[in-house]
């Protein structure tokens, strides 16, 4: 294998972007009324310069104001979780973990839903009931899974079942609480959701969060990469474990919870993306966490592109999308696992 060098990082994710703009390009044309690629291109231009006065009402309504802010949601949520995944897999040694499979995800929607119902007032109570949610599941999984001093693969994927079990429980529980269209949004918004307006001021704290997250995390990735060999043989190495263990999980329940808080529980994209990077690019962490962040996006607005245009008019979650495309992907791992 040829050595990583900050050449090949720079240029494999110039790559990545481009077709993360090829991906956002095919979710911006397509849709109940489709818009060519010319249009599109030259009309995002013209937004760049700050000329949509010069657009048609039902054109700009449909383009900038319905489909480019979901995109762009799409694209922070997909980044988020993957290199949550991505953060997970390498702390835990553990290639089937991902935020929703260890429960980590069903954690932050219940703080979601338990900040909305008793802080109502408070703008930020939404996220910050999603970090705590995440934060305190994160660390019950990872204490559940430890056996005389050691992670062990199944007692932590049981933990992490367990608590998704308990908290879907809960769930289940809250939303007796509410009536009507709360009912019938929260439910919707579980199941994973990008069709909900996000405030601007939410999105621009979701964007400044997911730099400090992915920053925190690939400040650590030459350490991740000496963990995938084990905790002692780390330490030997000289790696600070406590400290990095310490950024990695605070920073992948933050970007969890930013992901859940906006859009609900999207499944099985924290394992499905790290796992296509690596057998393209190599477990190098250095290169997987930002080529993991630009392929999560890609994934994410295209499985939200599928859902609102495979059975039109009607919208599917675009959590149903990624689950039916994860769970395979988790099963092939498992028996993998287990031979």
């Amino acid at each position: 294998m040829r050595p990583l060098t900050l050449q090949r990082v720079v240029w494999t994710c110039i790559g990545l972007a481009a077709l993360l703009f090829g991906a956002v390009l095919l979710a911006l044309k397509l849709g109940a009324v489709t818009i060519s690629v010319t249009d599109l291109v030259f009309d995002l231009g013209r937004m760049a310069l700050g000329k949509t006065n010069a657009l048609p009402t039902e054109y700009r309504l449909i383009v900038f104001d319905l489909r480019l802010p979901r995109i762009v949601l799409g694209i922070l949520v997909g980044a988020a979780l993957s290199v949550a995944g991505a953060s997970y897999q390498a702390l835990l040694r553990n290639p089937l973990a991902d935020p929703y499979v260890l429960g980590v995800s069903s954690g932050a929607a219940v703080g979601s839903i338990l900040a909305l119902l008793f802080l109502r007032g408070f703008s930020l109570a939404t996220p910050l009931g999603a970090l705590a949610g995440a934060g305190a599941t994160i660390a019950g999984v990872y204490f559940l899974g430890r056996r005389e001093g050691q992670l062990d693969t199944a007692t932590l994927l049981l933990g992490g079942v367990v608590c998704m079990s308990f908290f879907s429980a809960m769930i289940m529980f809250l939303t007796t609480t509410l009536i009507g269209r709360d009912l019938r949004g929260v439910t919707f918004w579980l199941m994973g959701d990008l069709s909900t307006p996000v405030p601007a001021a939410m999105q621009g704290i979701f964007a400044v969060g997911l730099l400090a997250g992915v920053g925190a995390i690939y400040s650590t990735s030459a350490d991740l990469n000496l963990l995938l060999t084990g905790e002692r043989e780390a330490i030997h190495l000289g790696v600070d474990v406590t400290r990095v263990k310490l950024v990695v999980y605070v920073s992948a329940s933050l970007l969890t919870a930013l992901a859940v808080s906006s859009s609900g529980a999207i499944g099985y994209v924290g394992l499905l993306v790290p796992h296509i990077v690596r057998l393209i690019f190599g477990s190098d962490y250095r290169l997987l966490i930002p080529a993991s962040a630009i392929c999560g996006s890609i994934a994410i607005v295209l499985a939200d592109t599928l859902a609102r245009t495979i059975v039109p008019p009607t919208e599917l979650p675009v959590g149903a999308m990624t689950a039916m495309a994860g769970a395979p992907v988790f099963i092939y791992l498992l028996r993998r696992g287990l031979r």
